[in-house]
């Protein structure tokens, strides 16, 4: 091989030798010769003189690399690593009966909160996304009508990955609440539930309407503590999907 041997192995993370393409490139872009690795991931190539060259490995099921390499007057061995596309698939599905869940928000967040990908579950609750970096990640997860769940991920030079996801039904509770001797709706009536250990689980005030909305509450036994006026006390019950619906009345100093 006549000019300086530029020489090497192209291997994937875990130590295997993907079949590879290998191209050098002079720094004014042109392409100067190419290569294909063999069973044990070599290739080597000849660059016409000393000077700086780019090598681009590219192999399927994996990102392609660009490297530098400076060639002196002796051969020059260069090792390529190949990073996989690491893909993510799955299905959310509701925890209780196991029914896919379609319509579903899977969002990818990497480790700085940073949002890399969305997508929509289809009718039979799956999704897919082509590439991603290899890494760890946080797959969050919303519907209508179930309670928000995130998970961590993992995807690596292997490629896609499975993920299963486990929506539990979130209740929904909602109401007026009315005052007065006519028993009208109060606005800006503040509403505070509390669940059966005593914590506040979420609080919310009235519109003009004098109405108020909880959503994505877990099952269980709440109260509801309403103030505006003298306030009122309710004990309300959430058990299994769906929700209910609470008017609370406010006593009034006229009645």
């Amino acid at each position: 091989m006549n000019g300086i041997s530029i020489h090497g192995t192209v291997r994937a993370p875990e130590g295997s030798g993907p079949a590879a393409t290998v191209t050098l490139i002079s720094p004014q872009g042109r392409q100067l010769g190419r290569a294909l690795t063999g069973a044990d991931g070599r290739f080597e190539l000849s660059a016409p003189e000393p000077g700086a060259y780019v090598l681009i490995a590219a192999a399927e099921g994996h990102r392609p690399q660009a490297t530098a390499v400076i060639a002196g007057g002796e051969q020059v061995t260069h090792d390529i690593v190949l990073a996989g596309n690491g893909g993510l698939s799955g299905v959310v599905r509701a925890e209780a009966g196991g029914q896919p869940v379609s319509g579903a928000i899977v969002v990818v967040t990497d480790p700085s909160g940073e949002v890399l990908a969305t997508a929509k579950t289809g009718t039979n609750g799956d999704f897919a996304f082509g590439e991603l970096p290899d890494g760890t990640f946080t797959v969050a997860v919303n519907a209508v009508g179930y309670r928000p769940t995130a998970l961590p991920v993992e995807t690596g030079a292997r490629g896609t990955g499975r993920l299963e996801v486990a929506l539990s039904a979130g209740a929904r509770l909602q109401g007026t609440v009315r005052g007065g001797p006519d028993h009208r709706p109060m606005r800006d009536a503040r509403v505070t539930l509390v669940d059966a250990d005593g914590d506040v689980a979420a609080t919310a005030t009235t519109g003009e309407d004098g109405r108020y909305v909880f959503t994505d509450l877990p099952a269980g036994d709440y109260t509801l503590i309403a103030s505006g006026y003298p306030p009122a006390t309710t004990p309300v019950g959430l058990h299994g999907p769906g929700g209910g619906g609470y008017d609370i009345r406010l006593g009034h100093p006229d009645e």
